[in-house]
């Protein structure tokens, strides 16, 4: 495809595994550290990850290569893409997807800023014995405003120098050391007296809640929002794909590289939480855990508990940016195909309003939460349901055409059609449903009603 006369070339991956790592790590976020870990071990254990596997493979995997194959498809970001393929009437859902990029980033950045705290201090081995005291001051008020200012600077930065020298580079370079630390972590903690029992928590197995409404509600919620769907950012990374991949390969591959890490994850937490004797702080509050029990578990290790802390908020740190920086690209992709706008004066003006965005969140973890339920847990499923419809009953056709490049298995194709068309919608209805109430309360503490 060539662009016309006076607009820039648009850019693409230089390699697949660009591609790959890049998508992984939209994918793979805080989320997969503690909230997989802390589901399963409340929701049955060994019957939640079943239950999640089959999400993915009947949700997860159909949907991303929906989203894999409209981006391809069209070259351009879900902005402009869903307009020119669906018509005037889908263009709502395109910017939608703007929206939750930009609406979750302004308080996600907050919460990465807390980990690009952690990690600085951890570096420094500053963190001290008050872990809890330590998180009540850098997760509000002014210190939580200037690690949020300074985490979107760096995502900026990385977005502003585009896509090959910007967000591919970064994610070369961070994803694998990401797996690295949490592999080394995990072998680590198989070590630890007493991790035994950690395992049996998380994993323990009650087949009999699989069929719980509430537990599957939880599994498809988890995957849906730990696979970063419904919010643009795959669909926009497969719009600088050039090439012919197989795209149901390169979308299996996402997301059981996401699963791995989030299942990992658990196998890094739970040991610490019983061999440390902190079983008594696991709640419901899904920071609790990474921000003031673990932190407080490994100041019983000593010095080499200054080494385990450094790695595990390093980790955080490039989970966390490697997500945010997918968040980023979804709004300055929008903007400059729309409008053809530089890219980098697009990503610091975009940045800069987004973290003036943020700065409520970062002075009222209430108005955080209640962002999180509108934006990540709601409006999220949302865009996916359409996208789903959009797909599998307007674009289903040149879909298949679009599949057929990489992916010559017509029975394979079949079937993913039959997902996308059916399966999928039904069970996004069903999460929709459930995310009613909640969600209204989240508009209630957004506009003091």
């Amino acid at each position: 495809m060539t662009a016309p006369t006076g607009i820039p070339q648009r850019e693409s991956w230089a390699t697949r595994a660009g591609f790959i790592l890049a998508a992984v790590g939209s994918a793979v976020g805080l989320g997969n550290m503690w909230r997989f870990s802390y589901i399963a071990s409340e929701g049955g254990g060994a019957a939640f990850v079943l239950l999640y596997l089959v999400i993915v493979l009947i949700v997860g995997i159909p949907l991303m290569t929906a989203e894999f194959v409209v981006g391809r498809m069209s070259q351009e970001s879900p902005a402009r893409a869903l307009k020119r393929l669906g018509g005037k009437a889908w263009a709502p859902l395109g910017w939608l997807f703007v929206f939750c990029g930009l609406g979750i980033l302004s308080y996600y950045s907050v919460i990465a800023g807390w980990t690009m705290r952690y990690a600085v201090d951890a570096v420094r081995n500053a963190i001290p014995e008050d872990t809890a005291a330590y998180f009540a001051q850098v997760s509000s008020g002014g210190d939580a405003v200037i690690a949020h200012l300074i985490f979107m600077a760096i995502t900026v930065y990385i977005v502003a120098s585009g896509v090959k020298k910007g967000i591919e580079r970064a994610s070369l370079i961070m994803m694998p050391l990401l797996f690295l630390i949490l592999i080394g972590l995990a072998l680590w903690a198989a070590t630890l007296p007493g991790g035994g029992a950690g395992y049996a928590y998380y994993l323990k197995p009650d087949l009999r809640r699989l069929l719980e409404p509430e537990i599957l509600a939880d599994a498809a919620g988890q995957a849906f929002f730990s696979l970063s769907l419904g919010m643009g950012a795959l669909m926009t990374y497969a719009s600088y794909l050039k090439s012919e991949e197989n795209l149901g390969r390169e979308a299996a591959t996402v997301a059981f590289a996401d699963t791995g890490v989030a299942f990992v994850a658990g196998l890094v937490v739970f040991p610490v939480i019983f061999s440390f004797g902190l079983t008594d702080q696991v709640s419901e509050s899904t920071v609790g855990a990474l921000f003031i029990s673990l932190p407080k578990g490994f100041e019983l290790l000593g010095r080499l508990g200054d080494y385990i802390d450094t790695a595990f908020f390093v980790m955080l740190f490039f989970a966390a940016l490697t997500s945010a920086i997918s968040l980023l690209e979804v709004v300055v992709a929008a903007l400059v195909d729309v409008w053809n706008l530089p890219r980098r004066a697009t990503a610091i003006g975009a940045g800069a309003g987004i973290a003036l965005l943020g700065l409520p969140s970062a002075y009222d973890t209430d108005i955080l939460g209640a962002s999180d339920q509108l934006v990540g847990n709601f409006l999220l499923v949302v865009g996916g349901f359409f996208t789903a419809l959009l797909v599998g009953y307007k674009l289903l056709t040149q879909a298949d055409a679009e599949l057929s490049k990489g992916l010559a298995n017509q029975t394979l194709r079949r079937r993913w059609a039959m997902l996308i068309r059916y399966a999928v919608p039904v069970i996004l209805l069903g999460v929709i449903a459930s995310g009613l109430r909640p969600t209204w309360q989240a508009l209630r503490t957004l506009f003091g009603v």
